[in-house]
């Protein structure tokens, strides 16, 4: 698949002409990164605009006392960066590969140029930075308030709502590989704390897990959430 094919994919860029996408093919490069790689610490920070075009890339921070706290995790058409002017607060994070991604990068001279003139573009861009900004501003504020059980389900939800294959009987795959550790660091909770409610949640019925698979029962979910509310 060539340049023009993979940027014509991405979310941010649907409503570009073929015109436009080759003028922004040659704006940008494409790398294949491997699974599990750092491909960002905070002292490393590279300026630049950054899509996800293959795979998924997690952004976390890591406590005084190297506890990880995973804070989002970005699929295909998702960005990330900091460029012209546009900060998406990901100088200060630790960015890794959950699997095999190919990422995107925006050449910073040309691209702020693109932008003056392509003003639906510009409309496009800030809508999505918004969105972005406003799910993890609602994630945030979800796991300050609530306990354990609260922030658990909330997270899972909302993994199952980005990343989720609808099954049968009412049960959702998350389409993610998940330990019970990697959710701890989603909720700020230790592994054995979660898997303690997890193995409650399973014997109620609410989800089912196996090796680095979850499965839920969205509606039992969102009723536990709406009972504490």
């Amino acid at each position: 698949m060539d340049s023009i094919q993979y940027l014509s994919q991405f979310n941010l860029l649907n409503n570009l002409s073929t015109e436009d996408l080759m003028e922004m093919e040659e704006m940008t490069s494409i790398t294949a990164v491997p699974a599990n790689t750092l491909i960002q610490i905070p002292s490393t920070f590279t300026e630049g605009l950054f899509f996800v075009k293959k795979g998924k890339v997690r952004l976390y921070q890591l406590s005084s006392t190297g506890k990880q706290f995973t804070l989002d995790i970005l699929s295909e058409g998702n960005v990330f960066g900091e460029m012209a002017g546009i900060s998406l607060g990901t100088r200060e994070l630790f960015i890794d590969t959950l699997d095999d991604c190919d990422i995107c990068l925006m050449n910073k001279d040309r691209f702020e140029g693109f932008l003056l003139s392509r003003p639906r573009f510009m409309l496009n861009l800030i809508q999505t930075l918004s969105s972005q900004f406003n799910e993890m501003g609602s994630l945030m504020l979800q796991l300050a308030l609530g306990d354990l059980r609260f922030r658990l389900a909330h997270i899972l939800l909302r993994l199952s709502r980005r990343f989720g294959c609808e099954e049968q009987d009412g049960l959702s795959r998350i389409n993610l590989s998940l330990s019970h550790q990697e959710l701890a660091n989603m909720v700020g909770a230790t592994r054995e704390a979660v898997s303690g409610v997890l193995r409650q949640w399973n014997r109620d019925g609410l989800v089912q897990t196996g090796f680095k698979t979850v499965r839920i029962h969205p509606q039992r979910l969102e009723k536990l959430i709406s009972d504490r509310l």
